[in-house]
């Protein structure tokens, strides 16, 4: 007992999302502050502005080569998906994680090549490609390096609802479906270990003393779900807001060391740039129990 009270003081609530509502540090033109580090809202604009642009060339250009050059895509068509939210969640989320990488000594491996992700979701050669290369290196070396998390149902529940939200699982799954599709060896290590690394970045965001413009609601992790047989599904993981509302969910205990194959999860998935992680997670429910993403590029 003395140690489960130990473990719960020095973690976070599992998954809760951190508050900045007591935050004293702003200024108007600054996205957040991590540290001593400070990111701006122009910088945001212009990662964003410059993804957006590349990606209508891209469509354009595409759009006419198939419906001959007088075409012209619509508005909907035209627009990117991904959001100034995305933008500061990648460069905060970097940030975070090398500071988490370097205090742990945990190897990053090289998986992704930016040139090759920023083809796959139409916005090629821009900073957004790269840090969005950087952002999933430094996540799957994090999910292979945490020690794992002890999944329970209320922590099931809270990543089943957010892979709904990013439309990498169907609605509508009980707390038993949910258990049996997380049971699933290969799902189950990839969710202990990103109910680690919220923990690990909310740990963070006090120790650097993160501060939130507020203009942006929230910070989030973005998530990679690998899913057999089926690729990849994004969904977004908050850690922070600027309401004073923690989520109540237990406190997350990690699974207790072993040896061989029980030692903590595998080395992060095999994220090959062909499977455009960063392309948005699939609409396509599966058949039976068991998240599913069609893993198509936005």
């Amino acid at each position: 007992m003395r140690a489960r009270r130990v473990i719960a003081a020095a973690s976070v609530a599992a998954l809760g999302v951190l508050s900045l509502a007591a935050c004293g540090r702003s200024a108007p033109g600054v996205a957040a502050y991590v540290g001593d580090t400070a990111y701006s809202v122009e910088r945001i604009d212009a990662i964003h502005a410059e993804a957006q642009a590349k990606y209508e060339t891209t469509v354009r250009a595409a759009f006419q080569q198939q419906n001959g050059p007088s075409a012209s895509p619509s508005p909907e068509m035209l627009q990117i998906g991904a959001t100034k939210q995305d933008m500061l969640n990648l460069l905060v989320g970097i940030d975070l994680a090398k500071r988490i990488i370097a205090e742990k000594k945990i190897p990053v491996q090289d998986q992704l090549k930016a040139e090759e992700l920023g083809e796959s979701f139409g916005a090629p050669g821009t900073e957004y490609a790269k840090l969005a290369a950087d952002w999933y290196d430094l996540f799957l070396s994090l999910q292979a390096g945490l020690p794992p998390a002890e999944l329970t149902d209320d922590l099931r529940a809270t990543i089943y609802d957010k892979l709904v939200e990013g439309k990498v699982a169907p609605p509508g799954w009980t707390a038993e479906q949910q258990r049996e599709a997380f049971s699933d060896p290969a799902i189950a290590q990839q969710v202990a270990a990103v109910v680690a690394l919220s923990a690990a970045f909310q740990e963070e965001v006090k120790r650097e003393d993160v501060s939130l413009n507020p203009r942006y609601s929230t910070l989030e992790i973005p998530a990679l779900l690998q899913v057999p047989n089926s690729g990849f599904g994004r969904y977004n993981l908050p850690y922070l807001d600027q309401d004073s509302t923690v989520t109540d969910i237990s406190t997350p205990e990690p699974v207790p060391s072993a040896t061989g194959s029980d030692a903590g999860p595998e080395a992060g998935p095999d994220a090959g740039p062909e499977a455009g992680p960063d392309a948005g997670p699939g609409t396509g429910p599966e058949a039976g129990p068991g998240p599913g993403t069609e893993g198509t590029a936005s």
